[in-house]
């Protein structure tokens, strides 16, 4: 089994079929043992805090990888004070052991495009290799054009497999299908009573269903229902 280690880190609010989808591209195109998965405490990007509790977050994040070989679900970022940040998460790995040519932090083309934005912005990117992929509505590779500034850093992986090797943190560019799903949707059916089964593993539908998860209301969700929130990928 391969030594390297992908991070996806999101708010999981709550994880669906695109998350997994953009990790397992992640996971076979660069050869990742595994991938860990982090559901993040408090989100900077988002203006109100998670609408389901870390508690149902992190839940439905180990059910939906339970089939998934090689990945971990991990509370390290919810159960630490503050923000979260990607900077400060592979920092964390970085010092728990893990060195830069072994870290991948996995995260789609729509969210990277915006990667200028980011806390600790550029010098993240030494802390880990980036595996960007490809979502609905942006290519990975078409961050060549939108970033040209760090286009000498990418790297476009046209095989699954592709060996890194022991360079410098990179960022590899992968072209993959992934659906076309957000959690900001998921929520809206939910709350409208329409089916999610097509947007979120069978477990995690089943687990949202018997917590009452979205409704509308405070109560076992944790936070009140925004009918108004920005979408999240």
């Amino acid at each position: 089994m391969s030594d390297r280690l992908g991070v996806l880190g999101g708010t999981f609010d709550p994880i669906h079929d695109g998350h997994l989808r953009v990790a397992e591209a992640a996971q076979a195109s660069l050869d990742l043992g595994r991938v860990l998965v982090v559901p993040l405490h408090h989100p900077p990007h988002r203006g109100h805090d998670p609408f389901a509790s870390g508690y149902h977050r992190f839940a439905m994040v180990a059910l939906a990888i339970a089939d998934c070989p090689g990945f971990a679900a991990t509370d390290v970022e919810l159960l630490a004070d503050g923000q979260s940040y990607t900077s400060i998460t592979l920092r964390r790995l970085r010092a728990a052991g893990t060195p830069a040519s072994q870290l991948f932090f996995i995260t789609g083309a729509d969210a990277f495009a915006e990667i200028a934005t980011w806390h600790d912005y550029p010098a993240l990117l030494d802390l880990a290799h980036f595996a960007v992929v490809s979502r609905p509505g942006i290519s990975a590779s078409a961050l060549r054009d939108r970033l040209p500034s760090l286009a000498d850093r990418m790297i476009m992986v046209h095989a699954p497999g592709r060996d890194p090797g022991g360079r410098a943190p990179r960022i590899w560019l992968i072209d993959a299908a992934t659906p076309d799903v957000s959690s900001t949707e998921v929520r809206r059916r939910v709350r409208a009573g329409e089916p999610i089964g097509d947007l979120v593993p069978a477990a995690v539908a089943r687990y949202i269903e018997h917590h009452l998860l979205y409704r509308g209301s405070v109560g076992q969700g944790g936070a009140t229902q925004r009918a108004l929130n920005p979408p999240e990928r």
